[in-house]
């Protein structure tokens, strides 16, 4: 699960905390990548939400009011690295980096690489997202070293689907000499249905900053892929927090949860 959470200071976080905490609840996620939330003097927003049986890891950098981004697990975090994605001097987000944690989720699926990246998020700053991108996928694979490790890459990527960036990273094309290739979770789900994910259905985005928005799908949930295809199969992909309850609105993004399993004919090998 991705879920950008609208941070605290707006739209009545005393309403909305409620319907967060029960909805994560409800879909009970195994792995989970939050943006917007807040760790600080008063405490951890992630712990408060998520209650006991995860294991969170934040980002290192936060802005001055104390948001930012974290990931969360079922299972215990080995290693972590971190991509410092201020990647230009107009990149001001504190906390746009990338964060890598190696986990070792029980048989059938073994050791997964979860990467959460959160590129600038400014229109306009297609550039800076392309260098992101970049620089967060060749991370990557350092880290991989050529072992046989699946990758689940998740998060408020700010760009939509035929932008040079999620091109990018679903293997539509190269940039700066890189090539790469993911799944992405809702498109091989819903191929034919835009699923927006910050819209103007919701009236929480219309309140914002961003009062002109037409309806764009940014948040993403993807699988790397081998040469021959991605190591986990796409089971199910849906939105969340994308209906009011009781008349209140979650934030003004829309979750995406995916149901991923072990194919059980893995790409590569033929059936015998």
């Amino acid at each position: 699960m991705t879920f950008n959470l609208l941070s605290p200071e707006h739209a009545r976080w005393d309403r909305r905390r409620s319907v967060i905490q029960a909805g994560i609840a409800r879909w009970r996620p195994d792995l989970i990548a939050l943006q917007e939330v807040v760790r600080g003097v008063g405490g951890d927003q992630v712990l408060e939400l998520l209650g006991e049986g995860y294991h969170v890891v934040h980002h290192s950098r936060r802005s001055s009011n104390g948001v930012g981004a974290a990931f969360a697990s079922r299972w215990p975090v080995g290693a972590v690295s971190e991509v410092d994605l201020r990647v230009t001097g107009r990149v001001d987000l504190p906390w746009s980096a990338a964060v890598i944690g190696e986990i070792e989720v029980p048989s059938p699926v073994g050791s997964v690489l979860f990467v959460h990246h959160k590129p600038a998020w400014q229109v306009g700053y297609a550039a800076e997202r392309e260098l992101q991108a970049v620089a967060c996928a060749r991370a990557v694979e350092e880290r991989l070293a050529g072992r046989a490790v699946h990758v689940i890459l998740a998060g408020d990527f700010d760009d939509v689907p035929d932008s040079a960036s999620i091109r990018f990273w679903t293997g539509k094309q190269s940039l700066h000499g890189s090539s790469v290739a993911y799944r992405d979770a809702w498109a091989a789900i819903h191929p034919d249905d835009p699923g927006h994910t910050f819209t103007p259905v919701n009236p929480l985005e219309r309140a914002g900053e961003m009062s002109l928005e037409l309806g764009r799908r940014i948040d993403y949930v993807m699988v790397r892929c081998g040469v021959h295809g991605p190591s986990l199969d796409v089971a199910d992909c849906r939105l969340a927090f994308d209906e009011p309850v009781d008349g209140v609105w979650a934030s003004d993004h829309f979750s995406v949860v995916a149901e991923l399993a072990v194919p059980e004919h893995p790409p590569g090998a033929w059936l015998s």
